[in-house]
C-alpha cells in the first residue's frame, strides 16, 4: 500500500527533516509513528498524500509515485486529519464541513445526506449539525475534522495526534473505531505521543529520531525496550514500568496491556500460594 524508499526532505529554510527514511506499510496495517517533537513524524506522513514531495527518494502509494499525481487525486484514497483541526475547517456549519469532501468527489445527494448523518452519529456530533465548527471546543473540532474525512471512506487514514483534547470516553470510542476499521482492512496510521493509547491499541510501532526511523516492530516488543525508547525520548507505558521492575521476581517484561498484566499477576500469586 505504502512504500517509502530512502526518502530525504529539506524544508525551504534549510532544515533537513527526513534523512533516508525507508519503510513499507501493507494494506490493512495499523501503524503508530512515535518520537519526540521535531523527529520528522508529521513530515513523513505528509509525503503519503503528496502534501510534501521528497527532496530525494521515492514514495509510492498503491504503486503510484506521489510526484506523478495531484494531492486532490491522492486525497480520495488517503484521508489526513491534521493535529490542529483549524488547519482544515472552513465551512459555516458542521454539516457543510462533512459534506464538502463528498460533494467534491462527486457523490450523489442521497449518499451525501446518509454519510453525513452516519459520521455525525459516529463521532457524537449530531447535536452540532447546524453549528459553526469554530464555536466548538478543540476536541469537538478535532472530531469534526475526523468526521469530514471518514465520510468519503478513504482506503488509508492518517491521524495526527488524534487523542489530543479527547476525554477518556472519546479515546475509548476512537479505539473501538480503529478496531472496526481494522476488520474492514483499512490502513490506519497514527502519529502520537500518547504511549498509553498506543499500548492499549497494540499496533505496529515506528520510532523516529532526528529524521530517521530507529525502530520498527510490534508494540509489545518496541514499548518494552527501555534502551530504544530512551533514544526516542519516550517513557514506557505505566504497566510496562511496573513489570520491568517486577522482572527480578520472574514476571515477564513484555507486558503493555492491563488485562494481560492482571492474568500474569494472578498466575504469579497462584504459583506462590502453591
Amino acid at each position: 500500500m505504502i512504500e517509502v524508499e530512502n526518502v530525504y526532505f529539506t524544508y525551504p529554510n534549510g532544515v533537513e527533516a527526513l534523512k533516508g527514511a525507508s519503510l513499507k506499510i501493507k494494506n490493512g496495517d495499523f501503524v503508530a509513528i512515535m518520537g519526540e517533537n521535531g523527529a520528522g513524524k508529521t513530515t513523513l506522513v505528509k509525503h503519503f498524500n503528496g502534501l510534501l514531495k521528497a527532496t530525494r527518494g521515492t514514495v509510492l502509494i498503491d504503486g503510484v509515485d506521489t510526484t506523478k499525481v495531484s494531492v486532490a487525486k491522492l486525497a480520495r484514497k488517503v484521508g489526513f486529519v491534521f493535529q490542529n483541526p483549524d488547519s482544515q475547517l472552513f465551512s459555516e456549519t458542521v454539516e457543510q464541513e462533512i459534506a464538502f469532501g463528498l460533494k467534491n468527489f462527486g457523490f450523489k445527494e442521497k449518499t451525501i445526506k446518509s454519510r453525513v448523518t452516519w459520521a455525525l452519529k459516529l463521532l457524537d456530533l449530531a447535536q452540532y449539525r447546524k453549528t459553526s465548527p469554530f464555536m466548538l471546543s478543540g476536541g469537538e473540532r478535532k472530531r469534526v475534522a475526523l468526521a469530514s474525512v471518514l465520510a468519503w471512506n478513504p482506503k488509508i487514514l492518517i491521524l495526527d495526534e488524534p487523542t489530543i483534547g479527547q476525554d477518556h470516553r472519546q479515546k475509548e470510542k476512537l479505539l473501538q473505531f480503529i478496531l472496526q476499521m481494522k476488520t474492514q482492512r483499512k490502513t490506519i496510521i497514527i502519529v502520537t505521543h500518547d504511549v498509553e493509547f498506543v499500548a492499549e491499541c497494540n499496533p505496529r510501532v515506528l520510532l523516529m529520531r532526528q529524521g530517521k526511523i530507529t525502530a520498527d516492530g510490534e508494540a509489545r516488543k518496541v514499548l518494552t525496550n527501555p534502551e530504544i525508547l530512551i533514544q526516542a525520548s519516550i517513557v514506557p507505558p505505566q504497566i510496562t514500568q511496573i513489570f520491568l521492575r517486577l522482572s527480578d521476581f520472574g514476571l515477564p517484561k513484555e507486558v503493555i496491556d492491563i488485562y494481560e498484566a492482571r492474568e500474569e499477576l494472578l498466575n504469579f500469586l497462584e504459583r506462590k500460594v502453591k
